[in-house]
């Protein structure tokens, strides 16, 4: 049906849709190649998503691709004028060949205040009495589902990409030295045997702001259900060594991994080469449109940055912007809507983790002696004296990867080797656990 449709000669535009990034994805590479090798000048437009960005992208003079942001923080507008048809009655029709389509994009911050200006409204004339219904039934739904019930109070703001990490003020470092090893403590099986926990940090989706913690901001922070998996004795040498795989610090890239364990497997039916790409490891990309100048950094860096997601007030000369999204892209430094402040930005690594020396160690056992910081952990540091073996605990959804990295590092091992940890319970339950155990307001 594809090649068929791309081969209607009665079209004045392609429109593609789809949930996958419009700048370095294979997926919208493929499409527009495919397009052109049949329709050499046919206008075409692609919507995209996933990696949570604005970003516009220039494929030719008559093919772009727009990307409107992440989590219902932006609404995207696109025009497209000049095409060979207007669409409207009785208007002058153009060949195709003859169109001269121009492209431009717009980013609109999702609030009243925007909403507001665009339909020429105030805050006594916009709301509507549809909208006042749905707002009430959105306010008896969160009373229902009690989500404003508070779990604690955060004592400062946390963030994911705002500071650098490792930090006080990084949600990653926090989770690090606090609340993993916490959550291992309470939960370990083996009192006698060391624990080594690994969680991708795309696990935590937004930042913790100072003040009250609820379960709505459980939410916000951690949407997932995934539990937690452990291999009960792992060799603590390439357990540490796990985190350099993940974190692309080996001597070997994920990509390389996959294709080798690719190479080396007999059945193609093996879930560990159905995982995900690397990508989706680490947190909701960066809200960032760096790609088009920089590419993608996986060192951790200092820079200022194109985009940042909205936050609190700052001076800027006379006149007071709002740290918010400040996007250059293929089409210009033009297509925010509303004038921000730009801030900083920190890379973070694809995965963290945390080690846990037993209760009660073993006379034989020393408690290890690992790094807090996953972007520090080196090849001398799988060398430092430690246990022989540990308890490899890690979050669900990266099992696959960690078990490729096993099998790379001479384990042989597999997914059906694995058991639950602390019954199934989720990375969202143990943050809000933990958060009403040691957050008071």
């Amino acid at each position: 049906w594809f090649q068929d449709a791309i081969r209607d000669r009665d079209v004045d535009l392609f429109l593609v849709i789809g949930h996958v990034p419009v700048r370095f994805s294979k997926e919208t590479n493929s499409i527009y190649n495919s397009i052109r090798k049949v329709q050499w000048d046919t206008p075409i437009q692609f919507l995209g998503g996933h990696t949570h960005i604005r970003d516009c992208v220039r494929y030719d003079s008559k093919a772009y691709g727009v990307e409107s942001g992440r989590y219902m923080e932006t609404i995207g507008f696109v025009s497209i004028s000049g095409l060979s048809t207007s669409g409207k009655d009785g208007a002058q029709q153009l060949e195709p060949k003859k169109a001269n389509p121009s492209f431009s994009r717009r980013y609109i911050d999702n609030n009243l205040y925007s909403m507001r200006h665009h339909s020429s409204k105030n805050d006594t004339t916009f709301a509507t009495p549809l909208g006042l219904n749905v707002s009430s039934s959105i306010a008896s739904a969160r009373k229902t589902l009690n989500l404003d019930k508070t779990f604690g109070c955060a004592p400062h703001d946390y963030w994911l990409n705002r500071a650098p990490y490792p930090s006080n003020d990084s949600i990653l470092t926090w989770l690090e030295n606090e609340v993993l090893p916490d959550f291992i403590t309470k939960s370990s099986t083996d009192e006698a045997t060391p624990a080594y926990i690994i969680t991708n940090t795309g696990a935590m989706r937004f930042d913790i702001f100072k003040g009250p913690f609820t379960i709505d901001t459980t939410f916000l922070v951690s949407p997932f259900t995934s539990g937690f998996r452990y291999l009960p004795s792992v060799p603590y040498e390439k357990a540490t060594k796990i985190l350099q795989l993940l974190n692309n610090e080996g001597p070997i890239s994920l990509s390389e991994l996959r294709i080798s364990h690719l190479s080396a497997s007999s059945s193609l039916h093996d879930p560990a080469l159905r995982e995900p790409d690397l990508e989706i490891l680490t947190p909701a990309r960066r809200p960032v449109s760096v790609m088009s100048k920089q590419g993608i950094s996986t060192a951790q860096t200092e820079r200022p940055i194109d985009q940042v997601p909205l936050a609190s007030t700052l001076d800027h000369g006379a006149i007071k912007l709002t740290p918010g999204y400040t996007t250059t892209d293929d089409a210009g430094s033009d297509g925010d809507d509303t004038l921000h402040e730009p801030i900083t930005f920190y890379d973070v690594p694809n995965c963290i983790a945390a080690a846990v020396p037993p209760t009660h160690p073993s006379p034989f056992s020393p408690a290890p002696h690992l790094p807090r910081s996953s972007s520090s952990h080196k090849q001398e540091d799988s060398d430092n004296e430690g246990p022989q073996t540990v308890q490899l605990v890690f979050n669900e959804f990266i099992q696959g990867w960690v078990v490729l990295a096993l099998r790379y590092l001479g384990e042989e091992v597999d997914a059906a080797d694995t058991r639950p940890y602390a019954g199934g319970k989720s990375f969202t339950d143990v943050i809000s656990e933990w958060v009403g155990e040691h957050w008071t307001c």
